[in-house]
């Protein structure tokens, strides 16, 4: 094994993830010391340390590709819901932002169609969103994942959600973190 390339391979990752040395040693119950060594290539980690080290970055890695496919799935979820507005707007049914219902006409079956459909993608992208990762509590430094009705109902600001933490019993804004932080 290139410790050298091993070495530059777990800098990267700790400066990605933004921790120091420090607090990568204290994770993983090293000193700094130990981790300066594996980033300059003069040794490498025990191999149960570059077992933990793969699972985290396994485990990171798919929970990345969850969130792009929730990202996927959202688009096309709003994408439909357009759909389905510009065909109740070929219809002559749609004024502003009211549907007008002309000679009792209802609305047409794709808008109706467009939009279950878009919710329902909006809905199984959020459970994908939900289950990727977790929560982490800016309290107590505890990291979960939330319920249904936590996620759907929280005030939140992109993937940072205003949640009780179990943990704790504090409410906060809690950040979307791809792995635990041990």
């Amino acid at each position: 094994m290139d410790q050298m390339k091993t070495g530059r391979f777990i800098a990267q990752c700790r400066k990605e993830q933004g921790l120091t040395q420090f607090r990568l040693g204290e994770m993983l119950g090293v000193t700094d010391r130990a981790v300066s060594k594996w980033e300059r290539g003069l040794s490498l980690p025990d191999a149960s340390i570059m077992q933990d080290l793969e699972m985290k970055r396994r485990e990171e890695e798919k929970n990345r590709q969850m969130l792009r496919m929730s990202n996927v799935i959202g688009f096309m979820s709003g994408a439909l819901f357009l759909v389905g507005v510009i065909s109740l707007a070929k219809a002559g049914r749609f004024e502003g932002v009211q549907l007008v219902h002309r000679h009792g006409q209802p609305p047409t079956v794709e808008f109706v169609v467009a939009t279950i459909g878009a919710l329902a993608g909006l809905f199984y992208a959020g459970e994908i969103e939900r289950k990727a990762g977790y929560y982490h509590c800016q309290e107590c430094g505890h990291d979960y994942v939330c319920s249904t009705g936590e996620y759907f109902n929280g005030p939140h600001f992109g993937r940072t959600r205003y949640m009780k933490c179990p943990h704790c019993g504090k409410k906060s804004w809690m950040k979307k973190v791809l792995v635990k932080d041990d």
